[in-house]
């Protein structure tokens, strides 16, 4: 028998002085299976760092041609694919391709420079490409938070995001790779 997803509520309150969006969010997300607590933890900070009008989560983990998040036009066309994790250039290069942009979030311990070293060359060619790293500890810190109903306060300010909830308070510095 096959495993179902979980239902997460996610309450959200965003203050992003950077790009002046104030807003609260009521979300509904499916944790996959065999998506751990990070990664959900990451599609949700995604969210709040790239939160637009038609912004929306996708079938995610369940297909593979979509991305975490996108922002499609009345034609259907992509124009936002946010990306997480290490992807290999091929789905970076299908990603630039489809949308006009596309943002990657990257995450993990120890193979986030592996990764970079390895791809770097050849990702400057993808002119519609910003790729963010996120720090372990960090994320590993908004993993904690999980929960089946999420209430956070996000506050995004020079670049710096600060995650607040009832039980703790982390800072998250994306790092610009490109």
């Amino acid at each position: 028998m096959a495993l179902k997803s979980t239902i997460i509520k996610a309450q959200l309150s965003l203050s992003d002085m950077d790009r002046h969006v104030y807003q609260d969010f009521n979300l509904t997300l499916a944790q996959h299976p065999s998506e751990n607590e990070q990664r959900l933890m990451i599609r949700l900070l995604a969210y709040a760092l790239n939160a637009c009008e038609g912004l929306e989560f996708t079938k995610g983990l369940c297909a593979d041609d979509e991305p975490e998040l996108w922002v499609k036009n009345y034609s259907e066309e992509i124009e936002l694919w946010i990306e997480l994790g290490l992807p290999d250039e091929k789905r970076l290069k299908k990603a630039c391709n489809k949308s006009k942009q596309v943002v990657l979030y990257t995450y993990g311990e120890n193979n986030q420079a592996i990764w970079w070293q390895k791809h770097q060359p050849k990702l400057y060619d993808f002119k519609n490409l910003s790729i963010f790293s996120l720090n372990y500890s960090a994320t590993q810190a908004l993993a904690r938070l999980a929960d089946r109903s999420i209430k956070l306060t996000i506050t995004i300010q020079d670049g710096e995001v600060w995650v607040s909830s009832d039980s703790a308070n982390i800072e998250i510095k994306p790092q610009q790779l490109m």
